[in-house]
């Protein structure tokens, strides 16, 4: 049988994709990340279907849990917050599925971060103004970042940057950033994105960390800084240009 690694969102239950919701329908044990997936989307799985919080397992709890409904014959739902690929500690689980022998599908998911975008309703990539898009985080209470993945040195390009688990250090963010892209740098933090306690945040490098701790946001947030956030004059994409030969599309 097969484990599904299937991005759930970013929080509103509707964002998860076709795909994901067929195979969550159909898997009879599911393992999902209770302080971050939202409840609705357990109304999905089948009928008395096993359900496992992983909020409080490590990762050999979880293993072990994976393991064995492949060995009972079970399909599986692993379900992870917004997008598998970014920031959600797949990577080992694969690693151990491997060596025991278990096979695994990864289903994509709607990124926190294109949530956000959503939210603040931009385009993150403008003509002329910013073309990258930088996700990171940084590396209090987690894994130390690698040589070279720090603020400082990620600033220096002054492309748009998208920090993960960092809104309870957002004075930190600003220190680092701010002499790179300035304090009149445009930044926004978006807080629980599409979610019905969706909070929105929009200032500069100079005022954004005050509007944090005015807002009392200290968790499941993003923070993004660049100029792209309050670009308006720009030139049109080449992509709709009418001086674009459409012949050879």
């Amino acid at each position: 049988m097969t484990v599904y690694f299937i991005g759930a969102g970013p929080g509103a239950a509707d964002l998860i994709t076709v795909r994901g919701a067929k195979l969550l329908a159909a898997s009879p044990v599911c393992l999902y990340a209770g302080s971050l997936v939202p409840r609705e989307l357990l109304a999905e799985c089948p009928p008395g279907a096993r359900l496992v919080d992983t909020a409080r397992l490590d990762l050999d709890a979880i293993t072990g849990e994976l393991v064995r409904a492949h060995r009972d014959g079970h399909d599986v739902a692993r379900l992870h917050s917004g997008d598998p690929a970014v920031f959600s500690a797949v990577a080992e689980q694969m690693r151990r599925l491997d060596a025991a022998g278990v096979p695994y599908e990864v289903v994509p998911g709607v990124p926190a971060f294109a949530a956000a975008a959503a939210a603040l309703k931009r385009e993150l990539t403008v003509p002329t103004v910013g073309q990258t898009v930088i996700l990171t985080r940084i590396a209090e209470q987690a894994t130390a970042m690698p040589p070279g993945e720090d603020l400082a040195t990620l600033g220096r390009s002054g492309a748009l940057i998208v920090l993960h688990l960092a809104v309870r250090y957002a004075d930190r963010v600003v220190a680092e950033l701010t002499p790179h892209y300035g304090a009149d740098c445009p930044a926004a933090v978006v807080a629980m994105a599409s979610r019905p306690d969706e909070i929105v945040l929009r200032g500069t490098l100079a005022d954004i960390a005050e509007a944090v701790t005015a807002a009392g946001i200290t968790r499941t947030a993003v923070i993004i800084v660049g100029r792209t956030l309050a670009a308006t004059q720009f030139r049109d994409s080449h992509l709709y240009s009418p001086e674009r030969d459409r012949h050879t599309c």
